[in-house]
């Protein structure tokens, strides 16, 4: 089954580089269901693949000048604080409880990527930079990312362009690498209770960083808009299978 998690986190990897984002929410699934990992410890090492996949994508995306290192790092303060506790109370909750809030963040995913991209911000609706909200925002998303082991990018990506007044091009840069600092704060969270296999969770990372960069070269060779149509379906079936089988 290792074989069969490893091709898996690969398409995860392709879906990343096709699409820009929500591939990464699949990695717990597979982590779980495929390779047979427990919860708390899928979760920890599903932060780690997510946070390096993303400093990944967040390098590629810098060297195009699209990341906003200002914007970026304050929000970053206040998404690791709340990663972290997100960690940390993570290992604490019942397995029952995390999967239905990750299941739930699934649905919301799902439902955001049928109704497209250009529908959740409006770039020319953004206010001034407001520095509170934006580090109570980043520690919202975070501790949700560092509880249940998601980038949370669907939320990260809006919440720099109303919040933060940046550009879509450079939101999503920075997203990056917003969600690789608090990804990697969520996991120092989880580290404290909990134990990993380093070396499962480097494979599915190299191989999840090979997809990413197939897919980037791919990304011209397809429909993108009907591509995500058909992954948002499949996100919003594994978050209803997520669900029942935690439930019944």
């Amino acid at each position: 089954m290792i074989v069969v998690g490893l091709v898996l986190s690969l398409l995860v990897g392709v879906s990343l580089g096709l699409l820009g984002g929500g591939g990464s929410i699949l990695t717990l699934p597979i982590l779980l269901y495929v390779l047979g990992v427990e919860v708390h410890a899928a979760i920890a090492m599903s932060l780690f693949v997510v946070g390096v996949t993303a400093v990944v994508g967040a390098v590629q995306h810098a060297r195009r000048g699209n990341v906003h290192w200002r914007t970026g790092w304050w929000f970053s303060v206040g998404g690791m604080g709340g990663a972290f506790l997100g960690g940390k109370l993570g290992a604490q909750l019942s397995p029952t409880l995390l999967l239905s809030l990750f299941a739930a963040l699934m649905l919301v995913t799902a439902g955001l990527m049928l109704r497209g991209k250009k529908t959740l911000v409006t770039p020319g609706a953004a206010p001034r930079r407001q520095l509170v909200r934006v580090l109570l925002e980043g520690f919202v998303v975070g501790g949700f990312t560092g509880m249940i082991g998601a980038g949370g990018g669907f939320l990260v990506v809006p919440a720099l362009v109303l919040l933060g007044g940046l550009p879509m091009r450079e939101a999503v840069g920075t997203s990056l690498m917003v969600i690789a600092l608090k990804s990697f704060a969520g996991l120092a969270g989880y580290l404290s209770h909990i134990a990993i296999d380093w070396a499962l969770a480097l494979g599915v990372s190299a191989a999840a960083v090979a997809g990413s960069f197939i897919g980037a070269r791919a990304v011209h060779r397809v429909a993108p808009d009907q591509l995500r149509r058909v992954f948002a379906w499949f996100v919003l079936a594994m978050g209803v299978f997520v669900l029942v089988k935690e439930w019944t």
